[in-house]
């Protein structure tokens, strides 16, 4: 498999690991409109002119798993500005070893596209870092002007 995948575990429990990934506006940066928590909810997300995208909640698991299926659009600075249509974005929630691990894989962000380097990039920074982040503090850092460093 080729679609970016990540991955991180925390000491919370499944049930609050799903509750962080439902509050969408508190881990990824951009305008979040629309519902981001049940199954059939769909929400645009935008971040400045730079990328627009129509997602809808397609799975909610309590504890177990989130899958998100990109309806529509992807990132403005590629050539093809739908190149996340049809994609699918998944949360699996799992015990492992005494503490819960977060899955996430964006199926269809593969090597082969164009924005595989900078799309990959920011996923990681936003999972690994902000999403970990709202898990493990209560407070998530969606601006795009955080740094590890």
């Amino acid at each position: 498999m080729n679609d970016f995948t990540t991955a991180f575990s925390v000491d919370q429990t499944p049930d609050e690991v799903f509750e962080a990934i439902g509050d969408v506006r508190g881990w990824w940066s951009g305008q979040i409109e629309g519902g981001t928590s049940r199954p059939g909810d769909e929400f645009t997300y935008r971040y400045e002119d730079l990328h627009l995208c129509r997602i809808r909640v397609a799975e909610a698991d309590p504890g177990q798993k989130v899958t998100w299926l990109v309806l529509e659009g992807g990132p403005a600075f590629t050539q093809d500005e739908q190149e996340w249509r049809g994609t699918t974005i998944s949360f699996e929630i799992s015990p492992a070893g005494g503490k819960t691990q977060v899955r996430f894989t964006h199926q269809g962000l593969i090597p082969q596209t164009e924005c595989f380097g900078a799309c990959s990039s920011a996923w990681g920074s936003y999972i690994n870092g902000s999403l970990r982040s709202l898990i493990t503090t209560g407070q998530g850092y969606p601006s795009p002007a955080h740094s590890d460093s």
